[in-house]
Order: structure tokens, then C-alpha cells, then sequence
């Protein structure tokens, strides 16, 4: 394993999903490098959507606040390594080859004597906390997987346990219910520690049992107590608690909700006894990024991305692009993984309006819904402006004939290296 080549190869041998997920692999990696990873104090943040938004806003609040942090998130959209950082920095390749080795002796141990083998997830979520571990961060956050209770991350020992929208997905593994999913996420939450959740009436009670079950402080963010809202042409604002007109970098309205669950959170880790001064909660939260969530790609035309990819991602995606493009004409290049409800998004999205939509099979015809079937699944609500292309077709032919028109490219994030690279090499202008 002495290349980068060697050590993508050997990411590949793994397999990426399992139908009944357990922490019988993690504790066994984590106990073989002498369970270090327990010496850190974690923000693990679960929900079926933003939870990767309060993740990136919390972490960059904690780095600006002087803290050594470490942060997990997925899917990665370029490289593994950047699902792994520290202050922002991805894991280095050099650290990738002296953790993975030691890695690969103990993994093929565990493989060797049990049916179900160590899955992909499981290998990159032990190097982050491996990696954390050796270098020492002060605090990390991390990501929740699928779910909660066996997602994989759920091994660690956390100062805050975070619980953002709950909406339906994964309901092969997580139920078919809002509340059996609901109590999938609540498996995050642990025993005598605090709880930041954004309230949802139907599925309260859940989380509450839960906390009382566990011994947990519940700090419930309510959208009533969110105030103040108004938006110009570069930043949100809004107000929370003793938190008065926070600007915030990321768009969408339902980025304020996410923003007050963050200085929900900061507000422990000062009863905790973080030093975390309101000079770094603005200056992060004006500054933060989230890449691929309606991210400008491109401005000549205007390109934007957003990897939302269910229901709840989808109406959250119509309601920031008309509070932002209400008036503009648009086009939609839509790519959707088979394992999600493409029906339901098709209908979601199409309506009989002005609008292009162009259907691609996204950049892998086994992981995506074929462009035929997303086309034909259109044709039922429209029979105007619809298309079918290959990915890189549909970008040329949006770029070619409809350059005066918003460019959405949406429904996974994992065309997002796809799409930059044939943006780039066809000499867009970026952002």
C-alpha cells in the first residue's frame, strides 16, 4: 500500500451497504487500537436532512472559537480524504498509509472469523476516529451514516448528541413509519448527556422518551422562537434567543432552522465550559460553507448544484429556488439513485410550466434510474420541455441552448466530481 492508487484500490474491495447494520465490527477495530478514540469529546449530529449544514456550521464555529477539531461527514464528493478532517484540513494521504495498513491486518482478522465482513463505511469511519485520536483534537463532530442506532459512528461517547428534520428515507432499513424512523435517529442519544433537537410535534414524543430513558438534558429548538427572518442578496438573518440578526452565508430558509439548532449547541458547550465568545458564532455562521448544496458551480451560464436526493430535500430545493429565482426561467438536470423513490420526486419537481427538465442516468447506469424510466415517469405530468441525455450531453445541450436560463443540476451528490469535471473541461467560467 505505498501509492494512492494502492490505497483507492483497496477501498474498492469493500462492500457499501448491508441490510442489517450492527457495531459488532467497530468495537472490534476500536478495541484492537486500544479504544483511543474515547479520550475525545464528540458532536454526533443525526436527521434525514441538514444534518451535514449544522455539522459544517458547528465545526467552522468550534475553529474559530481556537479549537482543535475534527470532522466526519459523507458522502465524500471528490476524494474519501475529505470526508476526514481536522480544522478543515483533509486527512493527508501519508496518514491515510500508516493508519491503513495496521487497518487492513486487524480488519482481515475480523473477516476471518465472522460471516457478515467489515463494510466500507466501517474501514473510513475507524480511520477518522483513529486519526483524531493520534492527533489529539480537542473536540469532533461527526455525521451520522444511516439511521442512528447501528449506524456505525454511533460507537462513540459524545458531549452532545444533535437530531435534525426527520423525514422519510431509507425506509427499508430505518421503517416505514415517521416514528420507527424517528426512534432509528433517536439511537444516537446517549446515556447522561445533552440533546439539541428541532421540534416536530408529530414525532416529540420519541425523542422526549428517549432522553428521559437516558438521563439527558433535551434543549428543544422551537421554529416559533426563530424570529426576525428577512434576506438580502448575499446572507440570510434572523434572530434566536439572546442572538440578535445573525447572518448566515447559506441559503434556503430552512438553513435558519439549522443555525439555531448550531447556537443551541453553542450555548451548552458554554455551560460546559468551552470558551466560545459570540464574535466567533457570527463570524463563522457569515462565513461558512456547504459544498453541493445549492452551490453556485458556474456562473456564465449559471450552474447551481444541490445534491438534495428525498422528499423533504426536494421541497426544501423548490422553496429556495423560488425564494431566489421565482422570476427567472429555468432548467433541471436530474440524475436519481435507485434507491430512492423517484416517483415521488418526479412528482415533486415537474410541473406543467416553462421550465426544462432533462433526465440523465447519472454517471453510473447500476447505481442510477434509467434517463427512459425518469422521462417516462415525467411524461405524466407534462408533455412539454421534457428530455433524456447522458450526463455529460445533458450539460452541453443546457449550456448550448438554454444559456440564458438558471442551470439546476440536483438529486445526488454523488455526480457532483462528475459534473465539475466536465464543467471544467469544457472552459466554463467558474464561481
Amino acid at each position: 500500500m505505498t501509492s494512492k492508487m494502492d490505497i483507492e484500490e483497496y477501498l474498492q474491495k469493500f462492500d457499501k451497504y448491508t441490510k442489517d447494520p450492527t457495531l459488532e465490527a467497530m468495537q472490534y477495530i476500536m478495541n484492537e487500537f486500544g479504544n483511543e478514540y474515547e479520550k475525545i469529546q464528540y458532536i454526533h449530529v443525526a436527521g434525514t436532512n441538514g444534518k451535514g449544514s449544522i455539522c459544517e456550521m458547528v465545526n467552522k464555529v468550534l475553529i474559530e472559537a481556537g479549537y482543535k477539531v475534527g470532522k466526519f461527514i459523507s458522502p465524500h464528493l471528490i476524494t474519501f480524504n475529505e470526508t476526514i478532517c481536522i480544522n478543515n484540513v483533509p486527512i493527508p494521504e501519508e496518514r491515510v498509509k500508516q493508519i491503513l495498513p495496521k487497518m487492513a491486518k486487524v480488519i482481515e482478522k475480523y473477516d476471518s472469523t465472522h460471516d457478515v465482513k467489515v463494510k466500507w463505511f466501517e474501514v473510513i469511519t475507524s480511520l477518522a476516529l483513529i486519526y483524531f485520536a493520534e492527533e489529539k483534537c480537542d473536540i469532533a463532530v461527526v455525521e451520522t451514516g444511516l439511521g442512528g442506532l447501528t449506524d456505525c459512528t454511533n460507537i462513540i461517547n459524545k458531549e452532545i448528541s444533535m437530531i435534525a428534520n426527520i423525514g422519510y428515507d431509507h425506509m427499508d432499513i430505518l421503517g416505514n413509519s415517521i416514528q420507527e424512523i424517528a426512534k432509528h435517529k433517536a439511537g444516537i442519544i446517549k446515556q447522561n448527556c445533552d440533546t439539541i433537537y428541532i421540534s416536530q410535534p408529530d414525532i416529540n414524543n420519541v425523542i422526549e422518551n428517549t432522553c428521559r430513558e437516558k438521563n439527558n438534558k433535551l434543549h428543544l429548538v422551537e421554529k416559533e422562537k426563530i424570529t426576525d427572518y428577512r434576506i438580502d442578496g448575499e446572507y440570510q438573518y434572523f434572530s434566536y434567543g439572546n442572538y440578535k440578526d445573525v447572518a448566515i452565508n447559506l441559503k434556503g430558509k430552512k438553513q435558519i432552522e439549522n443555525a439555531s439548532m448550531c447556537l443551541e449547541c453553542m450555548e451548552v458547550l458554554k455551560q460546559k465550559g468551552y470558551k466560545i465568545s459570540e464574535e466567533n458564532i457570527r463570524k463563522a455562521l457569515k462565513s461558512v460553507v456547504h459544498r453541493a448544496r445549492f452551490e453556485t458551480i458556474c456562473e456564465n451560464p449559471k450552474m447551481i448544484f444541490d445534491g438534495g436526493h428525498n422528499e423533504p430535500a426536494i421541497a426544501n430545493l423548490k422553496q429556495t429556488i423560488n425564494q431566489y429565482y421565482s422570476n427567472a426561467k429555468k432548467v433541471y438536470i436530474i440524475s436519481i439513485l435507485q434507491t430512492k423513490d423517484y416517483h415521488k420526486i418526479i412528482s415533486q419537481l415537474v410541473e406543467n410550466n416553462d421550465a426544462i427538465y432533462i433526465f440523465t442516468s447519472g454517471n453510473d447506469k447500476n447505481r442510477y434510474v434509467p434517463k427512459e424510466d425518469l422521462y417516462n415517469e415525467a411524461s405524466k405530468y407534462t408533455k412539454n420541455n421534457i428530455y433524456k441525455y447522458e450526463l455529460s450531453d445533458a450539460i452541453n445541450v443546457a449550456r448550448e441552448n438554454y444559456n440564458e436560463r438558471i442551470i439546476f443540476i440536483i438529486g445526488s451528490f454523488y455526480v457532483y466530481k462528475t459534473v465539475l469535471q466536465l464543467i471544467q473541461g469544457e472552459g466554463y467560467d467558474k464561481a
